[in-house]
């Protein structure tokens, strides 16, 4: 029995589709609006409810779990904890001093004083994983190439345990994505009358690969049409891109290119 611990956007969705099925699983569904509610073995429950989340993984027998989807950091005086969560947020928020990827190592950590370890949220998906290439008919150019440089050198300058995963390098500046995520980032950024810049997206530098890793999809491909991008880069076996077909069909559509370094 696999504990899945499931968070907002679609990558949860693709899991759950791909083995519900063929699996036998419990759900967490830490989502706002209790995505998984129709299937019987979901539970929904409050990210602060730590003796809830545990009692339900070791009744179901679940020695694995595994992560997925975004679950946004909380206020933590307004959370409804239960025993455990009061005995163990003191560490989750001395930790979150220090950035969101160590939020996500101590409760990694508390899992496993739990005897239930944690496996990589592409286990079940290894599909969802670029390898190095170039995956349209459209490559970078060398203006491109130096705002990726750019990028990545602003990325490696982020403090190693922040929420930063992404960056846009355009005309010898680069933005970083703010604790709002990339989506809102791309939404802001003001299209040129020439199409330039380029999207970068790495794991933060101290993430656990095994979880929270940088997603993309033909959503993040239509935002870099609308931003005036001409491209984005990921890493090697570090990313989860979704509808793959559908977006390197629309990025050749639109001259962007997918690179992954």
């Amino acid at each position: 029995m696999i504990g899945l611990i499931f968070g907002e956007t679609d990558f949860p969705k693709y899991i759950y589709r791909k083995i519900k099925n063929k699996k036998k699983y419990t759900i967490i569904d830490l989502t706002n609006k209790n995505l998984f509610k129709k299937d019987k073995n979901s539970h929904k429950v409050s990210i602060g409810q730590f003796g809830k989340i545990i009692s339900i993984l070791k009744e179901k027998n679940c020695k694995k779990v595994l992560f997925a989807g975004k679950v946004y950091k909380p206020k933590f005086s307004k959370l409804k904890l239960d025993f455990k969560g009061v005995y163990y947020i003191s560490k989750i928020i001395k930790k979150s001093k220090i950035g969101d990827a160590a939020i996500l190592k101590e409760i990694i950590n508390i899992f496993k004083r739990e005897g239930i370890k944690t496996i990589s949220s592409t286990f079940f998906t290894p599909e969802l994983n670029l390898s190095r290439g170039n995956y349209t008919k459209f490559k970078p150019d060398n203006d491109d190439k130096r705002n990726i440089k750019n990028a990545i050198k602003f990325l490696n300058k982020s403090k190693p345990y922040s929420y930063v995963q992404a960056a846009v390098g355009r005309n010898n500046s680069v933005i970083l994505e703010k604790r709002k995520g990339t989506q809102d980032m791309l939404k802001n950024i003001k299209k040129n009358k020439n199409k330039s810049g380029v999207l970068v997206k790495f794991p933060k530098k101290k993430q656990d690969k095994r979880l929270d890793l940088p997603t993309v999809g033909l959503n993040t491909i239509k935002q870099c049409k609308f931003a005036g991008l001409k491209g984005i880069v990921l890493k090697h076996k570090n990313n989860i891109f979704l509808d793959k077909i559908k977006a390197i069909n629309y990025a050749n559509k639109n001259k962007i290119f997918i690179l992954v370094i």
